[in-house]
């Protein structure tokens, strides 16, 4: 097991490439049998914020500040094997990583949270929802539609399956990790650069992940859900999760998508409602690609806090 705290700089959270300095507070949680990264601010209900690939709880230090500023206790956490959570062998399957996350809402000592997921993290919150409903208060999702519509669209759209050809390229033994490491990371920058709309994610944040991804493991541990979701289609482990995803999503749900989303499709991600019984609020952010959350942060963040206050979200 590596030691993600040992970076360019050395130890502690000065050198650290992911316990990056800021008005947050770093800690580690124990949950689920692993050891998870945390940076939290503010006091108040919980959000837990949930990073997609190829990132980091870093992509969410706008929201942080905005959040804990309206009142809320802010937590990004690092995902099972990413930034400066543990990188175990196994347990990268979504109902695992679920529990990952309901785990560190226990730890935090919360009876409940509301879960904002990006990306992978979306695709993990809408699991978590389902899964453990009462730790679940409120869920809103960017970038990724329900992970039953996420697997029709694969199979079925060619547009989308072509847009989420980076998905099928994980699927080969090694040769994915090698590349997203190679020349410092630069394929992640060109990833971030190619998903971006035309307001991009600021070049520093795009060498901060770089750096994150080269972190001995990483890559690896990226990689690993997305393989488990290409090869359990065809298993039966993968036909218990879609089964058990037919679960309605209880709680209110705000959806948020940017148009210009080149890896997830808007039609793609429009129609996850059907599978939410509860108050559910699609917002679609015109000129914005798949890092909504970055490209316009203010927007983003503005839109979050409205509707996490909201006391009638239906409206």
């Amino acid at each position: 097991m590596t030691d993600p705290d040992i970076g360019p700089g050395g130890p502690g959270a000065s050198g650290s490439p992911v316990r990056i300095d800021g008005p947050w507070t770093h800690r580690d949680v124990a949950a689920n049998g692993a050891r998870f990264h945390i940076a939290e601010m503010g006091d108040g209900p919980l959000v837990m914020l949930l990073h997609g690939f190829p990132q980091f709880w870093w992509t969410w230090r706008h929201q942080l500040t905005a959040l804990a500023d309206a009142g809320f206790r802010a937590v990004a956490m690092d995902l099972r094997g990413v930034g400066g959570s543990d990188r175990t062998p196994r347990g990268y399957d979504p109902a695992n990583l679920a529990l990952d996350i309901t785990g560190v809402v226990r730890s935090l000592g919360e009876p409940d949270a509301a879960l904002v997921g990006h990306d992978l993290g979306g695709y993990l919150a809408w699991t978590a929802a389902v899964m453990r409903p009462k730790l679940v208060r409120r869920l809103a999702v960017s970038s990724m539609p329900h992970p039953r519509r996420w697997r029709s669209a694969m199979l079925s759209d060619v547009a989308q399956s072509r847009a989420g050809s980076h998905v099928w390229g994980f699927q080969r033994p090694w040769i994915p990790e090698r590349q997203l490491v190679a020349d410092d990371g630069a394929l992640v920058g060109r990833l971030i650069e190619e998903w971006s709309g035309p307001q991009p994610v600021d070049r520093e944040a795009v060498e901060v992940y770089r750096r994150a991804m080269c972190i001995p493991s990483t890559a690896h541990c990226s990689i690993e859900p997305y393989r488990w979701m290409v090869r359990s289609l065809a298993r039966p482990d993968g036909f218990q999760f879609n089964r058990r995803m037919k679960r309605p999503v209880r709680v209110p749900t705000l959806h948020l998508h940017g148009s210009l989303d080149p890896v997830m499709r808007t039609r793609s991600a429009a129609g996850s409602g059907e599978y939410v019984e509860a108050p559910y609020r699609w917002r679609l952010f015109d000129g914005l690609g798949h890092f909504p959350h970055e490209e316009d942060p203010v927007a983003f963040s503005g839109e979050l806090v409205n509707w996490l206050r909201d006391p009638e979200p239906d409206r």
